[in-house]
């Protein structure tokens, strides 16, 4: 009966000690997980408000074009169409002015011209996206209108000038930008079939100055790819600390084992 006390006892001591030395393991992935998830929410939702301060100021730099062109609406395109030229030459990421009297464009320095009556027509957006046009076949341009009594600009940029902006961001997460029903993301547009995966940690914003919407999130399966390459770095620390934890606590057991054998041969 006394061995089968001691026996108990013991296994008792070496389960207790798995135990204690998992406490440290335990904690430490849950910490890892929650810090984890914690910074992949965060950097989502303060993503989409840098991504929406970036491409508000892409989209300023077309609206002063738009702005220095206005002099030049309603006035002949004959007279106009040298200084929207010079304009265009002038600065590089402007792509190409129009202007247009009652929402009917009269004056494109693009060749053949964007039919953006019909584009702004039953529009409040200023920014529109234009895919495929005649003169920009497979490309995307950036229109943005300014409108002044009946007469109006329209500036337009590659969209390129958008994806380099959304390219900044270089941490996993998937940035995609909505005009009214078209969008645009780094590595395609509503031309392709499916918009990107954005299934964990989604976020959203919208820009206040143009209306446009920015949607932000994390490829399904990206969590499960990040928690693997933590996992591979923290597990060998953790368990390094648990086995020294169970040594530890095993000892102490192994030496009140000792105490207690040498207290009862002296009693």
């Amino acid at each position: 009966m006394a061995k089968f006390r001691i026996g108990t006892r013991r296994m008792l001591e070496v389960l207790l000690t798995l135990v204690i030395s998992l406490v440290p393991v335990v904690s430490g992935l849950a910490v890892m997980l929650y810090q984890q998830d914690k910074k992949l929410e965060d950097n989502a939702r303060v993503s989409v408000q840098e991504a929406i301060f970036s491409i508000d100021l892409a989209l300023d730099r077309l609206r002063a074009a738009a702005i220095t062109a206005m002099p030049f609406a309603g006035s002949p395109c004959e007279s106009a169409k040298e200084h929207l030229l010079k304009q265009v030459q002038d600065i590089h990421f402007l792509r190409a002015l129009a202007v247009a009297t009652d929402g009917q464009t009269y004056c494109d320095t693009l060749v053949p011209a964007l039919d953006t009556g019909s584009l702004f027509a039953h529009s409040q957006s200023s920014v529109k996206l234009i895919f495929d046009s005649p003169a920009t076949p497979n490309a995307v341009l950036v229109a943005y209108q300014l409108r002044e009594g009946d007469v109006s600009v329209i500036a337009t940029t590659y969209g390129l000038e958008l994806r380099n902006e959304l390219r900044g961001f270089q941490d996993g997460l998937t940035l995609l930008l909505e005009f009214d029903d078209l969008y645009i993301w780094a590595d395609g547009d509503s031309r392709d079939l499916a918009p990107p995966s954005q299934a964990e940690f989604f976020k959203t914003g919208k820009s206040s100055k143009f209306g446009y919407t920015v949607k932000a999130g994390y490829a399904e399966g990206f969590t499960a790819q990040e928690t693997q390459q933590a996992l591979r770095q923290i597990l060998p620390s953790l368990s390094l600390v648990g086995i020294i934890t169970g040594s530890i606590v095993f000892w102490g057991a192994f030496r009140q084992r000792g105490k207690r054998g040498r207290t009862a041969v002296e009693g």
